[in-house]
């Protein structure tokens, strides 16, 4: 086990190209689980592939534990790296797949045969040892892929996007299945994936990459409940936090253009005194789970009409417009309006936030 450690990483693959990655810095504990989170293009993968020596970066520092490793070869940083697409040998046995980094290296037969069964059963593939791998469901040809990392006993897991083939009731037991192996191992491991949901159910924390720019790194809570940029704030919940475009206006309040959202709170009226001008562009931001609907538009903070009912069993999503503003609210199933009724909302003072337009950075207020 390792921890890793990337000190102003950046990485251009032409003069002519923008960066991949850029002025990275980021410390990834022994043993911990982390996920690297991004839309496609982000600089992710790169990153991965950097600390793997599979791509080598334009500037910076990588250590693997205590040791630079900026000029080995993959084969010297002590890393297993498993792959989007299986990379299994298709001629062989999955035993043969799982055993073959013990072969290399020459290690003796009784060996080899303890640890591929020790493994076996850690993924519970035991009966498909003698199979070949495309005779194999994708699921199984996944933890063959697993296995054979494993069985090198790296400092290091590497992982890119491994659950992407698998279809959506597979990924689910996957991720489970992936969570225990780490606690089960210990070992560092780092995983990139554009999956939010992966992120939020498997990671210790989670490193958000935006445009080769890393946005925000914390546990899965704080980057949901304490987003630094706008974009976190929009990557991050399903549905994406509300947004509305606003400015600071008298009487401790915010509103948009056109004055159909208006909201007052002491809170804001803190804002006003860390604003570089007092018309400084705002956007006021809120989860759909903390706004709550009352049918009474009179009794509610703003006003607004319900224009679509989105029933999903076990809650309801409304769109409700504000103005020109639409805003998505969750609410139990049992809250039922109809398209066209005028309601109210109220929102959770604690959980609201505001961000500068201009450099989409949070206030805190």
């Amino acid at each position: 086990m390792a921890k890793i450690r990337i000190d102003n990483l950046s990485k251009q693959y032409s003069p002519n190209t923008p960066l991949a990655v850029k002025d990275l810095d980021l410390d990834i504990a022994d043993g911990e689980f982390l996920v690297l989170l991004g839309p496609s293009g982000c600089g992710k993968t790169t990153t991965l592939r950097c600390i793997a020596g599979l791509e080598h970066q334009t500037e910076g520092d990588i250590f693997i534990g205590n040791r630079a490793v900026n000029g080995l070869p993959a084969s010297e940083r002590d890393i297993a790296f498993v792959f989007q697409f299986y990379a299994l040998y298709p001629h062989l046995s999955v035993y043969d797949n799982i055993s073959f980094p013990l072969r290399a290296q020459s290690i003796n037969k009784e060996e080899v045969e303890r640890r591929v069964q020790q493994v076996a059963t850690l993924l519970q593939i035991e009966h498909i040892l003698k199979r070949k791998p495309n005779s194999l469901p994708s699921g199984e040809q996944q933890r063959a892929a697993l296995g054979r990392a494993i069985i090198r006993r790296p400092q290091v897991f590497l992982m890119d996007e491994p659950l992407t083939n698998l279809d959506a009731s597979l990924r689910t037991d996957m991720r489970v299945e992936l969570k225990y192996l780490q606690a089960d191992i210990g070992t560092t491991m780092v995983y990139v994936t554009h999956d939010q949901i992966e992120a939020m159910s498997m990671a210790h924390r989670i490193a958000i990459m935006n445009q080769g720019v890393l946005q925000q790194v914390g546990t899965p809570l704080e980057v949901y409940n304490n987003p630094k940029t706008l974009f976190v704030a929009g990557f991050i919940g399903t549905p994406p936090m509300n947004f509305i475009d606003c400015r600071v206006i008298e009487s401790n309040g915010i509103a948009d253009a056109s004055g159909a959202f208006r909201l007052s709170n002491t809170r804001i009226d803190k804002l006003k005194a860390t604003l570089p001008n007092p018309d400084t562009p705002l956007v006021f931001g809120i989860r759909s789970e903390d706004i709550s609907i009352t049918a009474d538009p009179d009794k509610g903070q703003v006003r607004g009409q319900v224009a679509v009912r989105e029933p999903l069993g076990d809650e309801t999503i409304y769109e409700v417009e504000v103005g020109e503003n639409i805003l998505r609210v969750k609410t139990e199933p049992t809250a039922l309006f109809d398209a066209g009724d005028n309601i109210g909302l109220d929102f959770t003072e604690e959980r609201m936030h505001l961000f500068n337009a201009n450099t989409e950075q949070v206030f805190t207020i």
